[in-house]
C-alpha cells in the first residue's frame, strides 16, 4: 500500500491500557505488519460501519481495530476489546 498513516489519541491511549501481551501484538500490527497488506479488504475479519465508505472494524485476536479511510490516509481511532456473545 503506498498510505499515510496515522493514529488518533483514542488509539494511543487505548493501546497504553492493554496488558502487556495484547499491547505487543496489536503495536507490532499497527507500526510495523499493517503496510505489508496490499488492500484495506485483506485485514482480518474487515468490515464497513455504517453507511459510510470511510469507517471499517477488523479483528485482531481478541480485539477490535477501528480505522478511518479517506484517500491514501488511514488513521486508526481505536482499539477496543471484542465483546462477549
Amino acid at each position: 500500500m503506498n498510505l499515510e498513516v496515522r493514529y488518533a489519541r483514542s488509539f494511543l491511549l487505548d493501546l497504553k491500557n492493554l496488558e502487556a501481551a495484547a499491547y505487543q501484538r496489536i503495536y507490532r500490527f499497527a507500526f510495523e505488519e499493517f503496510m505489508q497488506f496490499a488492500q484495506i479488504q485483506e485485514l482480518p475479519e474487515i468490515k464497513r460501519i455504517g453507511s459510510d465508505a470511510i469507517f471499517y472494524r477488523f479483528s485482531i485476536d481478541n480485539y477490535l481495530i477501528g480505522i478511518e479511510v479517506t484517500g491514501h490516509i488511514v488513521k486508526f481511532l481505536r482499539v477496543l476489546p471484542k465483546p462477549d456473545l
